[in-house]
């Protein structure tokens, strides 16, 4: 039997076929989480449509995934125009949307006194509202094709965290805009769930990891006693979008390595 206990950072996924011409959208694409659930969705079948600012980041995380599997469509998520555009180049491209993978997100550290109004609207605009309008631009694709929307929240989403109440704000929204979609969806046939991460290795926790005094106390709450890698988040949004999950709606599944499992008292042995 596989030890299926244990998955050491950089250790080889296993991949299933659950997406064969299946078309899915993943915004935030080009780094981290985005980047890893790009290229498993590719290899399960799936065309994809990469969403990301920078036209040569986007070329750099597609790689070497066959050109027709691909469209890269660079893209800011916060402008509304983007994010309509974002659904009608993806239906154009591929005949329609079954999932709809909204990653794309920004983060500030900062008390109240610190973080300005542009910092808020930049966080807020791209995690919540950005989200928000491409998933409604997304909707009457997905409605069609009775597919579903899976939202990276985070941790962060479920509770608060010293010097990042921007972030929690955002991603709080996140996690309930997740419920509350997954309610009003009823009657569409469409399903909408999120993934909250904790640490997790990307472009936007790279000053963490190097943090090696951050990193030890991280390592003291964390069960598996490892931090998250892209793979393992990406791992858990193709499962919730794909047909394994198909009675799996308005959920937040923690992939945290245990983390949340803490009532947030320190270790008493």
């Amino acid at each position: 039997m596989k030890d299926i206990a244990a998955n050491p950072a950089n250790a080889p996924y296993e991949t299933l076929d659950r997406f064969q011409s299946a078309t899915v959208i993943v915004t935030g694409a080009s780094t981290g989480i985005g980047r890893a659930t790009v290229r498993r969705f590719a290899l399960e079948g799936a065309n994809v449509a990469m969403v990301a600012r920078s036209e040569e980041d986007l070329a750099q995380a597609a790689g070497d995934l066959p050109e027709a599997q691909v469209l890269k469509i660079v893209a800011d998520v916060s402008k509304e125009e983007d994010a309509t555009r974002i659904a009608a180049e993806t239906e154009a491209r591929f005949g329609g949307i079954d999932v709809l993978v909204n990653n794309a997100g920004t983060a500030v550290m900062g008390s109240i006194e610190e973080v300005d109004r542009a910092a808020w609207d930049k966080v807020i605009d791209t995690d919540l509202t950005g989200l928000y309008m491409v998933t409604r631009a997304a909707w009457p694709a997905l409605r069609k094709s009775g597919g579903n929307v899976v939202n990276t929240s985070s941790v962060s989403g479920t509770g608060g965290d010293w010097n990042m109440f921007a972030y929690n704000a955002a991603k709080g929204g996140v996690t309930n805009l997740t419920h509350a979609l997954a309610l009003d969806a009823r009657q569409s046939g469409v399903r909408v769930n999120a993934v909250n991460p904790s640490i997790t290795r990307s472009a936007l926790t790279g000053d963490m990891f190097d943090n090696d005094a951050l990193m030890e106390k991280f390592m003291e709450r964390l069960p598996l006693g490892r931090p998250g890698e892209p793979e393992d988040v990406a791992a858990a949004i193709c499962f919730l979008a794909s047909r394994d999950a198909c009675f799996i709606n308005g959920v937040n599944l923690p992939v945290d390595g245990g983390l949340s499992a803490s009532n947030g008292q320190p270790p008493q042995a």
